[in-house]
Formats: structure tokens, C-alpha cells, sequence
């Protein structure tokens, strides 16, 4: 536009953005790109403990929104929050030998109050399972008392052993995880197919990312659950991202912690049991699956400001009317229910502002200078394609909504697109191991047996991130062994 040529011809300017801009290319340094994004965009930025970020007003307001988002589909289904402490006795974590074993190696432990040594050891919270279980034996007597539904909303921590990647892999992050009782296996197992659909409908609809939904195995499932479902995405640089898990505990859980209850005719019971959580990982996914070369590029749903606008005037003489008309915009916007924002600093050139929002992801960018004041009109220009238009203003508070919303659906046909195109069915294992290095989900028919599972991840590094619901009891050989294969599961290698 003239506004952009009359900025790009202002050189201190373009010092000023190459200094804040990303300074590598998502396709050629993917992990370089991913951090700088964070950094940049004033998400996060790293805490003086190795491992651990603090998140920034931005990042946050991100997780905001998933909070609501998630919570409005918990509540519809009888959800409600509760709040647990991070401290967990080590005699209490020994009630679930199996399970715990498996957070050993990752558990941070306090061992003194002051100077004086503390009796039984108190493990920060790898996961809440025992220390939830252990309270509701006590709240659950009776059938009456059942279901019980609750969500936490808390931090968790793990000594992370490998390299560490903001909202990716983190020694405490920000999560949910869901922990429900029931009287019989099967609502039991229907609520764990219900979380799952939740965090699917999330994960596709709001955040504009394509998954798979389907079973874990065996060796991948959730330590202590029966069984593990989950959805699972592809990052832009070919490996797996798990985002959203639902367990069934059946009676594991149950029975150590003896959660219990008196059945209509009277008799005691223990209780079948699930859990199911998401975490900030999704953020991640999100800055992933949708940036670019320019910085963050966020999905509308799930952007904290949907709308900037932005006054452009040349003269002084200019300034005080366009400015005035930009926040009568921006407040117009606000009223239809849209998340808008007016950037009317006075001390920052429009190209400045562009870059920023630009930088943030904002979906849409609105303009308004002289000519668009005399018009009528404002100049709108979408983050995610750079398509521009011109919208009437009376129109605008009608067009804008139906434009975002197109965006959410643009954003997430490109993004399926690319998961078809980084999807592959595969018969024959040499081919996988010529192709793995390039990335991907690779469907293959496995035989079931372990063996074949652990030594194709030792030959190249891919583990099973889903076995598909549409891929069971599928007819063939193993891809592995030869001997008859007994489902279609999707091999990757991942975070």
C-alpha cells in the first residue's frame, strides 16, 4: 500500500525491524525459528532455573483462552474445578508402586522445612493421580455420591532429562487433568471416549489443527490406565506432537486407595475410574503448526486481540482526526463481541506497528489514513495469507466477524492439506527406513507383538504415536515381521 512505501523509504525503520525481526527462516532452522517466535512475540522467555520459562502477559492470555474454551465443554458435561496443593507425601506415592515408578526419574523432591529434615519425603507433583484418589475415598460412601467429575487447573513437575523446548518440554508446566468416578466400566469408558472427542473438537475447531484420535499401545499407554486414548498432530518439521490424552484407570486406582462405595443393595464396591488432561503443549502446536517466516500467526479463536487497528497520517494537521475515527473503530469492533485493539502510539511509525502485530500473530490488521477517512472505509489485511481488501465502515461491524471466521476455516484447511500431504501408507519397511529421516506419519500394518514395536524404534527412532480407530483388525501381514497383522498403526518420530 502507499502507507508501506511511505514507511520502507523511512531507513531508521528498517534498522529498527531487522534487529526485532525472526532472523532465521522456519525451513531452514526449525528449532532456531520455533525459539525466536517465543522470544519475540513475547510469549515466554526463559526463568534463571534451567528448564523452566516464565510466561509472559501475551502467552498467557493465550492459555486464557484455552482455560475457557476447554472449561465451557467440561461444564456441559458435569464438570467442575478443584484445586489441589503441589505437595505429595513419598508413603502416599507408594500406595501405586507401578505407577509411580514410572515419574521416578523425573520427580524433584523436598527434603528439608528450613534446615531441619523433614520425616516423609514430599514429591512436587509429577502427576495428581495418588493425591486425588486418596481424597476421593474419603468424599465417595455411596452410589448417591457418584459420579464424581472434577478438573484441576494446576502446574506440574518433572525433571525434564532431555533438551528442553519452551511449552514443549518444560520442568513445570501448566496443565489440566480430569479425574472421574463411576459406578460401572462402561460409563467409565464412555467418559473416556467423551474427554477425547472434547480435546479433538479443541484441537480442530478452535485451534485450527488436524489431529488422529485413536489408542495408545501397550508400551505407550499411560502408566496404571488399562488403556490410553489420544490425539495426536504433525509438526510443520515432520515430527509427532501428542496433545490431548483420556485414560481408562479401570480399577487400578480403585483399589489401593480404596475408593469405594455402597451400591443400591447395599453392597461395597470399588469404583472404575478415569483421568484425561491437556497442557500448554498446545500453544506450542499453534506457534508450529501456523507461523511463518514473519513471526507468530495465530488462529482467530484463539487470538487475544482478533482486530488491530491502525491510524496512518503523514502530517500533524491529520493526526488528531484519523486517530479519533481508528478508535471509534476499534470500539464499534469491541461492541460486535470482537477482541479489538486501536495501537495508536504516538511515538511508533505505522511500519513499526505493523511489524509488531504482525510479529503477535494478530489475524487481522485494519488501516485507516486520510483517504480511508474521506472514503468511508477502512483497509484490512489478513495475517495468515496477506490478502488485503477494502470494507465500508457501516459494513464493517457485519464483514469483519464472517472474515475472521473465514480465516479460522482458511487456516485450517491449510493446515489439513499439509497433514495429508506429510501422511503416508507404507507396506514395505525398507521404504519406511529411506523415508523416515524426511518425516511424517507413516501408516503400517503391526502384528501387535512388542518385539517388532521396540526394535522398530531402536532401528530408526519412530515409536507408535497412535494405533487409529479406523485402523483396527486391519487385514495384512506386519510390516516388520510378516506374521498377520492384527490393526494399521501410525508410526513417527515426535517430541
Amino acid at each position: 500500500s502507499r502507507f508501506e512505501k511511505h514507511i520502507n523509504e523511512n531507513s531508521s525503520d528498517d534498522i529498527v525491524l531487522e534487529k526485532i525481526g525472526i532472523t532465521v527462516s522456519k525451513g531452514s532452522n526449525f528449532s532456531e525459528w520455533y525459539t525466536q517466535v517465543v522470544l519475540k512475540a513475547e510469549l515466554a522467555d526463559y526463568a534463571p532455573v534451567k528448564g523452566l520459562i516464565v510466561l509472559r502477559p501475551d502467552g498467557y492470555a493465550i492459555w486464557e483462552l484455552v482455560q475457557r474454551t476447554v472449561d465451557a465443554k467440561f461444564a456441559a458435561d458435569g464438570i467442575r474445578n478443584g484445586f489441589l496443593p503441589v505437595l505429595i507425601p513419598e508413603s502416599l506415592l507408594g500406595k501405586e508402586k507401578k505407577h509411580f515408578a514410572g515419574f521416578n526419574p523425573e520427580v524433584f523432591w523436598v527434603t528439608h522445612s528450613g534446615e531441619n529434615k523433614i520425616g516423609d519425603r514430599l514429591a512436587l507433583r509429577p502427576t495428581s493421580e495418588t493425591l486425588a484418589y486418596s481424597m476421593y475415598s474419603k468424599w465417595i460412601k455411596s452410589w448417591r455420591d457418584l459420579p464424581l467429575k472434577i478438573n484441576f487447573w494446576n502446574t506440574a513437575l518433572r525433571a525434564e532429562i532431555k533438551g528442553t523446548k519452551p511449552f514443549l518440554r518444560t520442568s513445570e508446566f501448566l496443565w489440566q487433568e480430569g479425574h472421574t468416578v463411576h459406578a460401572t466400566s462402561g460409563e467409565a469408558q464412555e467418559q473416556v471416549a467423551r474427554m477425547l472427542d472434547v480435546y479433538r473438537e479443541v484441537v480442530e475447531q478452535e485451534m485450527a489443527i488436524p489431529t488422529v484420535a485413536g489408542k495408545k499401545s501397550e508400551s505407550e499407554k499411560f502408566v496404571g490406565a488399562v488403556y490410553t486414548t489420544t490425539v495426536e498432530s504433525m509438526m510443520p518439521d515432520g515430527k509427532a506432537l501428542q496433545m490431548g490424552t483420556s485414560h481408562f484407570l479401570g480399577q487400578n486406582f480403585s483399589v489401593p486407595f480404596g475408593v469405594k462405595f455402597a451400591d443400591r443393595d447395599n453392597k461395597e464396591q470399588f469404583a472404575w475410574q478415569t483421568s484425561w488432561g491437556v497442557s500448554w503443549r498446545l500453544i506450542g502446536a499453534m506457534i508450529m503448526v501456523h507461523g511463518d517466516d514473519h513471526g507468530l500467526s495465530l488462529p482467530p479463536r484463539m487470538a487475544p486481540i482478533q482486530v488491530v487497528v491502525v491510524p496512518v497520517y503523514f502530517t500533524k494537521e491529520q493526526e488528531t482526526e484519523v486517530t479519533a475515527r481508528a478508535r471509534e473503530v476499534g470500539r464499534m469492533l469491541c461492541g460486535c463481541g470482537i477482541r479489538a485493539h486501536t495501537d495508536d502510539r504516538q511515538e511508533m511509525t505505522p511500519g513499526f506497528k505493523y511489524h509488531d502485530w504482525e510479529m503477535r500473530g494478530v489475524p487481522l490488521r485494519i488501516e485507516i489514513g486520510p483517504r480511508e477517512l474521506k472514503d468511508d472505509r477502512i483497509r484490512v489485511t489478513q495475517r495468515y495469507n496477506r490478502a488485503k481488501s477494502d470494507v465500508a465502515i457501516p459494513d464493517a461491524g457485519k464483514i469483519i466477524p464472517e472474515m475472521l471466521e473465514e480465516i479460522q476455516s482458511g487456516m485450517r484447511d491449510r493446515a489439513r492439506k499439509a497433514l495429508e500431504e506429510m501422511t503416508h501408507t507404507v507396506s514395505d519397511y525398507a521404504v519406511f527406513r529411506s523415508m523416515i529421516e524426511g518425516g511424517g506419519f507413516f501408516r503400517m500394518l503391526w502384528c501387535g507383538g512388542p518385539d517388532c514395536e521396540k526394535k522398530i524404534k531402536e532401528e530408526t527412532g519412530a515409536d507408535i504415536r497412535v494405533i487409529p480407530f479406523d485402523g483396527q483388525d486391519a487385514p495384512g501381514t506386519c510390516v516388520y515381521c510378516g506374521e498377520p497383522a492384527v490393526c494399521t498403526a501410525i508410526f513417527a518420530r515426535g517430541y
